[in-house]
């Protein structure tokens, strides 16, 4: 199951981060163990981490209108950036 990091900015941290529980449900059914970062310097750069044990759902759920809605309401801002672990 290989780890798949998202990094991106964001209108605003705080927001962001309060909305952690939001993102652990809607990843639900293609990953687990969903685990925020925050950049250290206090900017708009966040990350967040993913056990992805479905990497079809993934592609599917990265293209779905509700997942972009998500994104729209968490403060998300583009491009989202794509990193998965090397196994």
């Amino acid at each position: 199951m290989p780890r798949v990091i998202f990094s991106h900015r964001v209108n605003d941290r705080d927001h962001w981060a309060s909305k952690h529980s939001e993102r652990v449900a809607a990843f639900a059914s293609w990953g687990s163990n969903v685990v925020d970062y925050l950049g250290a310097d206090g900017g708009d750069e966040v990350a967040v981490g993913v056990d992805v044990h479905d990497l079809a759902g993934m592609e599917a759920a990265l293209a779905s209108p509700e997942l972009e809605a998500a994104k729209r309401a968490h403060g998300v801002l583009e491009p989202v950036k794509v990193h998965v672990e090397k196994e």
